[in-house]
Formats: C-alpha cells, structure tokens, sequence
C-alpha cells in the first residue's frame, strides 16, 4: 500500500452522500462527473486506512469501483459502496465498507469454493465444545450481523437435528455491523474505532483461517 498511518483523516461525509445520489444515477455521465472527488474523499482515505492497519491485521486489498456486468442481469456499471479487505487470503480476514448508510466493519470468510465450504462445515461439525458458536454469540451480543449465504435446509450427511444445525446451513460466515455517521467518521479517531470493531472480529477470523483455509 502507498498510504501511511500519518495519511488517513477520516472519511468526509460526502462519501455516504454520493453513494446514496450514485444509487439513483448509477451512470458513467454521473461517475465522471463526482470522480475527482470520489478519489480524494472516498478512495484515498479508504487506502489510507487499510494500510495504517496492515501491519496489525494483514495485507489489504481496496475493491475496484467497477461492477463485474459478465453474468449479471443488472447492468449497473458501478458499485454502490467502497470496500476492503485485510487478512491471509482472498475473502478471509477483515471488512471495511462505506456506502450511503455510512461505515460498516466486520470479517469472517466469504467462499470461494465448495472444498471451503465442506471443511467449514466438518469444523462447526467437530466442534463439540462449542467454541464457534460462542464466538458467533459474543459477536450478536456486541451488536454485529451475522450474514452469508445459506441453505434453508440441513446441508447432505448432516441430521436437522445436530445441535449446530444453523451454523451447519452456512456456506460461509461473515459478521458486520453498520455504524452509520457518527461524528468521528470524519476524524483521524475513525481509525481507532475501526481498528476496535476488527479487534472483536479477531477470534471470528482467526478460526475461519485455521480451520477454513483457503485454496
């Protein structure tokens, strides 16, 4: 990363702003015309972040802002958010959005793969001592949202009935929590916040990584 800790300011509020206009007018006539700012006040400070927190967290990676339009019937060119990730390997480690809502943090994995899925279900199915689902329930108690995809019902070789059934339906596991815009986004602070709410993801991560892996 370019970035330095000493770069990052804050997110000004115009970000969230944009966003909520670019949902509206998600065309190339609009981006081009809100892009040098969307650079100085959405992307440059996004760098700036991840990299002030590489070195506790892992190396980041800042998403493009272009919408991948191969398979999708939306033809939308551009993502209605900033995002990041920092940790060991695509799609496991930590989250950091800004979208019109404002600032959202959380982590886990997101999949890439069936063989990923398999051993994250083999885990939560070996994991008599049920040390998964009390990360997954101090995470909820610290106010975060626990997402992914799921199945609606029992995944194959597994009874309905085993007692870590709806972490089982999983295919993956993230947990975020949305903070809005608070009057810290626009500081310097925002980085001791982000770096708070990613200290609590840290036992989340940590299994995913150990148990999950990545391909």
């Amino acid at each position: 990363m370019m970035a330095t800790m000493a770069d990052f300011t804050g997110f000004p509020l115009w970000g969230p702003q944009f966003y909520a206009q670019l949902e509206r007018h998600n065309t190339r006539e609009f981006w081009d015309e809100h892009k040098a700012q969307w650079e100085r006040d959405v992307r440059e400070p996004m760098l700036a972040l991840v990299a002030a927190l590489e070195p506790e967290f892992g190396p980041a990676r800042v998403f493009r802002p272009y919408r991948d339009l191969r398979f999708s019937a939306d033809k939308s060119p551009y993502k209605t958010h900033q995002g990041a990730i920092s940790g060991p390997a695509p799609g496991f480690g930590f989250y950091v959005g800004l979208d019109a809502d404002g600032l959202l943090a959380g982590g886990g994995f997101r999949t890439h793969s069936a063989e990923q899925t398999d051993r994250f279900r083999r885990a939560v199915d070996a994991d008599d001592d049920g040390v998964l689902p009390g990360i997954v329930a101090t995470l909820q108690q610290q106010g975060f949202t626990i997402e992914g995809a799921s199945l609606k019902t029992q995944p194959r070789g597994y009874p309905a009935d085993h007692p870590r059934i709806v972490l089982l339906r999983r295919k993956e596991l993230m947990a975020i929590t949305n903070v809005g815009t608070p009057p810290w986004l626009a500081t310097p602070a925002a980085l001791d916040h982000v770096r708070a709410m990613w200290e609590q993801i840290r036992p989340l991560a940590d299994w995913v990584t150990k148990n999950v892996g990545a391909d």
